[in-house]
């Protein structure tokens, strides 16, 4: 991360700094808990760039702490891209990664202390029966008919469960609260489930898992986590997270506090809706540059520098809120409009002919990498009499506003001479394919000598020396701003999220490296795809316009 990224503040911030001066801590322990059980997305960067940024700020410590106690789900593929993806973010946990399988021996023996106290119970409802007891937010719960078993037969039933002798939904381990509690995850709540599956960590040693609830507050005790960071759904958890800990013989006793979760326009952020996206290949896996996910972003083109801004950008707070997508742009457009070099590319293209430049001339002209930081040097570009400029930029008839090139009239190639169009010619469909033009060879790099004014300046590209590209269009994967709030979210997937087309690029792209971001002029910036694009088959992902119109067009 760049030190000039300043340090925000917020109301957890706020908590951590009264707990440092009063005394409450001498040093801040965050962890950052994700389940693998799907990729990263841009939600999860808040919460990242939240943990993580506390850890290094207050010079404390972030765990990476997976929570594995669904296995069913999980893999290892998942595991490995969490990783990458909070290392590309710029961060790096302290020690060894975390798993809550690491302390899944020790959480067992916690079960054991709770149903020794008379704390915790062998259930053998079925799991609709205990939702019928649960009762409702009007109505209070009942009492399982199992909720009174000794201590001495709960155990002996527990130890039944840990050695695979009860089937899979026969019977669970609730933790014995209140049943007339007003807060529903106090009533009675599953600790432990019987699951015959293999899990990655553990392989087949457990054929019980604990669950989240109970998993959670005890994995940040035993670490040593001082401020637990959640979203707001965990709001009411925090009840048995501290009941957990308040009737277990564990020294370390944390807090956990909530913030509102990152909801953004035009996308999903339900790791049960991306996934079905995946599966059923609405999209091209976890990483299509469509997708929220860090991963299709990174592949798009969107930078760490630019994610972790945004973060900063929003905040934390408590209240819940949907931001603009056009917040999560203006962030990776400031970022590569400062930082990305420029390069010329078509994208649909027709072709001019210089009629006054020599056949066989090949120039090398030279052009700045970036406008504004010449440190970042010069590129040569071959030109030539044909060259390809895009179809948009010529027009036989114009107003005054139109400052490209229109027919008996001028305008500048970019880097290079100024050309007048003289005539052109037509398909049979009336569409445009060549453009005849004459240049004046004295005004590379300079004005007419005789004072013309030309006020229009497009790119191009040598047809001689251009390379072949594919580019890849991205829009927003969504029709609707709240698609998660629609009866069938896939529904209202925009069919024109992808628009592919096929160009032309400088020929100092050849050797584009993946995920480097280009402006290419006047046309937005891309990047070369990370996954398919090669040397003799370069593709280009759109990351984001020159600048915001999806308000014009929406309107």
């Amino acid at each position: 991360m760049s030190e000039s990224e300043a340090r925000p503040t917020n109301f957890i911030r706020q908590i951590i700094d009264k707990d440092l001066s009063g005394g409450v801590h001498n040093t801040v322990h965050t962890r950052f808990p994700p389940e693998p059980n799907g990729y990263l997305h841009i939600g999860h960067a808040k919460s990242i760039c939240l943990n993580f940024g506390i850890a290094q700020d207050y010079q404390g410590q972030c765990n990476l702490r997976f929570d594995d106690t669904n296995p069913e789900k999980e893999n290892i593929e998942f595991v490995e891209s969490i990783k990458n993806d909070v290392n590309w973010l710029g961060f790096q946990w302290d020690g060894e990664v975390c798993y809550s399988s690491d302390y899944f021996d020790r959480l067992h023996g916690y079960a054991v202390e709770l149903i020794e106290k008379g704390l915790a119970y062998v259930e053998e409802l079925s799991a609709e029966e205990i939702r019928e007891y649960r009762g409702t937010l009007t109505e209070p719960g009942k009492h399982s008919p199992y909720r009174d078993r000794s201590v001495e037969e709960n155990v002996a039933l527990f130890e039944k469960m840990k050695n695979g002798e009860f089937a899979e939904g026969k019977a669970c381990l609730r933790a014995k609260i209140d049943m007339a509690s007003p807060f529903m995850v106090m009533r009675d709540p599953v600790l432990y489930r019987v699951r015959f599956v293999h899990h990655h960590q553990t392989g087949d040693k457990w054929c019980i898992y604990p669950m989240y609830d109970f998993t959670h507050c005890i994995s940040d005790a035993i670490e040593g986590i001082t401020h637990s960071l959640c979203t707001l759904e965990f709001q009411d958890n925090r009840r048995l997270y501290d009941w957990v800990l308040e009737n277990i013989t564990i020294e370390c006793q944390p807090r956990q506090y909530e913030f509102s979760r990152l909801n953004l326009e035009y996308t999903v952020m339900s790791k049960r809706k991306l996934s079905q996206l995946v599966s059923e290949n609405l999209v091209n896996g976890w990483d299509d540059p469509r997708m929220p996910t860090i991963s299709g972003l990174r592949r798009r083109g969107y930078t760490p520098a630019s994610i972790r801004e945004f973060c900063k950008r929003i905040g934390v707070t408590k209240q819940d809120n949907t931001i603009e997508m056009s917040s999560l742009e203006s962030c990776v457009r400031d970022d590569l409009n400062e930082n990305a070099p420029r390069a010329m590319a078509v994208l649909d293209p027709i072709k001019l002919v210089i009629e006054n430049y020599a056949e066989s001339k090949i120039e090398t002209l030279n052009a700045p990498n970036h406008p504004n930081k010449p440190e970042m040097g010069e590129r040569e570009i071959p030109f030539s009499r044909e060259i390809w400029i895009e179809a948009e930029d010529f027009r036989e008839e114009a107003n005054k506003k139109y400052k490209r090139l229109v027919l008996g009239k001028e305008v500048r190639l970019r880097n290079a001479y100024v050309v007048k169009a003289e005539r052109c010619d037509k398909d049979a469909d009336g569409k445009i394919t060549t453009v005849y033009c004459t240049y004046d060879p004295e005004t590379l790099g300079k004005d007419p000598s005789d004072g013309r004014k030309v006020k229009g300046v497009i790119h191009w590209v040598s047809a001689d020396a251009g390379v072949e590209a594919e580019f890849r269009l991205y829009d927003r994967l969504f029709t609707q701003p709240n698609p998660g709030a629609a009866d069938d979210f896939a529904a209202t997937i925009n069919p024109e999220s992808l628009k592919v087309v096929n160009g032309y690029v400088e020929p100092s792209l050849k050797v584009a490296e993946a995920e480097q971001g280009y402006q290419f002029e006047r046309m937005g910036y891309f990047c070369a795809d990370s996954k398919v694009s090669k040397k003799d088959a370069l593709v280009f992902n759109r990351t984001v316009g020159l600048r915001d119109t999806w308000a014009k067009i929406g309107d």
